[in-house]
């Protein structure tokens, strides 16, 4: 019986240590995804949709991985100011206005910007808020 116990606690003890040695980039992506989600759902979800399919000719997709990393210093700018030109996603041109979104802190800002380049299909990392911060005051 002992035996088994002291098994249990090493087993106990070296989950831990795997859990524990998460990287904090790894951490941050984990908590970005979250907060991200919830601020998609509420301010994008409506014309991109709960996929990122887009809605018809108003609302590009986001599913088109090749556009969001051509974009990827602008999309902070997207987010924050709204877009106001065409965009050419896929191969369709896409000329209505998104609405900015004033009210997102630089933070939410880059939580949902994770979130989009990390969901339907995309897969690219991690941007740390220092980045958005930074892309946010380079907007034209």
């Amino acid at each position: 019986m002992r035996k088994y116990i002291i098994n249990a606690l090493f087993f106990i003890s070296l989950v831990g240590i795997i859990v524990s040695c998460q990287n904090q980039e790894t951490i941050d992506l984990q908590n970005y995804m979250s907060n991200g989600k919830d601020i998609y759902k509420t301010k994008c979800q409506n014309c991109h949709g709960e996929n990122g399919e887009g809605l018809g000719q108003l609302a590009p997709p986001l599913t088109d991985s090749v556009f969001l990393k051509a974009n990827k210093s602008r999309l902070a700018c997207f987010i924050k100011n709204g877009v106001n030109e065409s965009l050419v996603v896929n191969g369709k041109e896409y000329m209505e206005k998104m609405p900015a979104f004033p009210e997102l802190a630089d933070i939410d800002v880059a939580q949902v910007m994770v979130y989009i380049t990390n969901s339907f299909g995309n897969k690219q990392g991690f941007v740390p808020y220092s980045q958005v911060s930074t892309d946010l005051e380079n907007c034209k």
